[in-house]
C-alpha cells in the first residue's frame, strides 16, 4: 500500500495565527485545540496564570505580570488594556512574521475586553491582516 505523503508548506504558504485573549479567548482557543485544527498556529494571552497553567496551548503570553501579578483583571477593561500595554514587546514577538491574525476574545471581562484591542492594533504594526473574532455577554 503506498502512504499518502503531503507536500510541506512551501516558502509562499501564509503564516496564520489565532490569539485567545483572556478566559473567553483562552477558551476559544483550548476548544479548537482540542479540535486538533491543522495549519494554524494558536497562542493564548491572559493576565490569569491559573488560566494560563490549565491551557494545553504551548505558546502562551502572561500579560500584565508586574501590574496583575498574575491574579487576573478584576473584570476592569482599563487594567487589561494596560496589562497588554506592558506586555506590547512579547505579544509583538510572538505574532512576528504572521500574515493573518485572528484575536478571539469576550467582551465584558477585563482582559479580553482592555488587552484584545490592543493586540489587534500590534498584530496590524507586524504587517498582519487582522480579524476580530469576539463574543459579548
Amino acid at each position: 500500500m503506498d502512504l499518502i505523503e503531503f507536500e510541506p508548506k512551501n516558502e509562499y504558504s501564509a503564516c496564520i495565527k489565532v490569539i485567545g485573549v483572556g478566559g473567553g479567548g483562552t477558551n476559544a482557543v483550548n476548544s479548537m485545540l482540542r479540535s486538533q485544527a491543522m495549519g494554524v498556529e494558536f497562542l493564548v494571552a491572559n493576565t490569569d496564570v491559573q488560566s494560563l497553567e490549565a491551557s494545553p496551548c504551548a505558546d502562551q503570553i502572561q500579560l500584565g505580570g508586574n501590574l496583575t501579578r498574575g491574579l487576573g483583571a478584576g473584570a476592569s477593561p482599563e487594567a487589561g488594556q494596560l496589562a497588554a500595554q506592558e506586555s506590547a514587546e512579547h505579544i509583538r514577538n510572538m505574532l512576528d512574521g504572521a500574515d493573518m491574525v485572528f484575536v478571539t476574545a469576550g467582551m465584558g471581562g477585563g482582559t479580553g475586553t482592555g488587552a484584545a484591542p490592543t493586540i489587534a492594533r500590534i498584530a496590524r504594526e507586524v504587517g498582519a491582516l487582522t480579524v476580530g473574532v469576539v463574543t459579548k455577554p
